[in-house]
């Protein structure tokens, strides 16, 4: 019942655009920061693989071994990836445009900064987001996904051929 609410209710649309206005001002201001005050995702890190081992670790054994054997010798990619997907998730949900997806890429990086230790307002976001995507499209109605989905659905469905037209057989091609 709550989710057809959220779906459908108009009401909630507007409560939703408000939360995805307000959860995409925090990418994209976090984003920003990263992409134009320098950004260097190692020491995060190497401090998240510290807090993996130990009698009180704070990150699970797994995700530590994740994060030093492919996160942090790739740390130049994340370097790059961290800061622009911020900000284009924030930049998606505040245009209102491909709504769900940005939230869903949010919820991955909120997901990603808890299981590194990491707690400041990633759970809240991370509870935004999945109102967001529980929605679905009508998160982003009032925005530009009324116009982008339509069009895409539009482009990408199948040509539906006339109702009175017919594949010919090639077998029959030639008879009147």
């Amino acid at each position: 019942m709550f989710n057809n609410w959220l779906r459908t209710n108009k009401l909630a649309m507007f409560l939703l655009t408000i939360v995805r206005i307000y959860v995409g001002y925090k990418w994209v201001t976090a984003g920003w920061h990263k992409l134009t005050g320098g950004f260097d995702a190692s020491g995060f890190l190497k401090g998240a693989i510290a807090k993996s081992v130990g009698e009180d670790a704070t990150v699970q054994a797994w995700w530590g071994s994740f994060l030093q054997h492919a996160a942090l010798p790739g740390a130049d990619f994340f370097n790059f990836l961290i800061p622009t997907g911020e900000f284009l998730v924030g930049l998606g949900l505040i245009l209102g445009t491909f709504t769900t997806f940005a939230a869903l890429m949010g919820l991955v990086m909120n997901t990603a900064f808890l299981l590194s230790g990491t707690v400041s307002t990633n759970v809240q976001m991370l509870l935004l987001e999945v109102l967001i995507i529980v929605s679905a499209a009508n998160a982003g109605k009032i925005g530009l996904d009324n116009w982008v989905l339509p069009y895409l659905r539009h482009f990408f469905s199948p040509k539906k051929s006339p109702a009175n037209s017919r594949p010919i057989n090639p077998a029959m091609k030639h008879t009147v």
